[in-house]
């Protein structure tokens, strides 16, 4: 769409200047075509940005807005996040658990958000998953340890607030489809090495997934994962099994594995 529609405006710009006296023609250069092009596209791009909601507030707005009773648990996270309730609705109706995630997101966004989606929801415990988009760059390039203080600010917000926070590994990828220049598995394990760290030394639990799903290349498997990043119900039904068992150590209420979870429990 966006680039229809500059190049409607490259033909508005040339018919415009064809359409001159030939005078006309010769004092209307291309450089002043392309700075009249340049104007047009600087607005639009500086419109367009206006009227984007950046961290996507209002993904969830009516559906925080319809919570009566506290969530135990709000996950907080990306498309990884955000497609566990697609694959396995019943682990969060069941559980009482809310899921909050958006596809595509970093870990700025997630702290930008977290007040709406999950300070203001009074959950007991706050699963944070965030650093894959990070290393993807979607926003560009962010040095880990600054991927890092934005899942500290989460925590620490979600602690002022008496809510529990648990910290989650960056799940396991040896490429990322959408960025395929990159080669993320060594960088994803280096920053899961200063999450734990973090959380070892603040005792906040921390969630291992990457070592339960990694492959010999540390790179997520096919049977767990389509395009090697996020996963499929098998794969959701390992992280459900290891995310309860820390769950059930902070919240009273008993949870019940789904049957996913039950037969992968069963299996180990």
């Amino acid at each position: 769409m966006k680039k229809t529609i500059v190049y409607s405006l490259f033909l508005i710009l040339t018919l415009n200047v064809s359409a001159q006296s030939p005078d006309s023609i010769a004092i209307a250069t291309y450089s002043d075509i392309y700075g009249k092009f340049e104007k047009i596209f600087k607005e639009m791009q500086k419109k367009e940005k206006w009227n984007t909601d950046w961290a996507k507030f209002n993904r969830y707005a009516g559906q925080n807005r319809k919570i009566v009773k506290p969530p135990k648990v709000v996950f907080m996270g990306n498309s990884i996040t955000e497609g566990w309730i697609k694959a396995d609705s019943a682990f969060f109706k069941n559980n009482e658990f809310v899921d909050r995630g958006i596809g595509g997101q970093t870990s700025s966004e997630m702290l930008v958000r977290f007040q709406a989606d999950v300070i203001d929801l009074k959950p007991q415990i706050a699963v944070i998953s965030a650093g894959t988009n990070d290393l993807a760059q979607n926003n560009g390039k962010i040095e880990k340890e600054h991927i890092l203080q934005n899942i500290i600010s989460m925590c620490e917000l979600a602690k002022y607030h008496h809510i529990k926070p648990i910290v989650a590994s960056v799940l396991p990828a040896s490429s990322f489809n959408w960025h395929k220049e990159l080669s993320p598995a060594n960088e994803i394990i280096e920053l899961n090495k200063m999450i734990k760290a973090y959380a070892d030394q603040n005792r906040i639990p921390y969630v291992d997934y990457h070592s339960a799903l990694k492959d010999e290349k540390n790179g997520m498997p096919l049977k767990y994962s389509k395009d090697g990043c996020h996963p499929n119900k098998e794969c959701y039904a390992i992280m459900e099994s290891i995310v309860l068992e820390i769950i059930r150590k902070y919240v009273a209420t008993p949870y019940k594995l789904t049957m996913s979870a039950q037969l992968n429990t069963s299996g180990k």
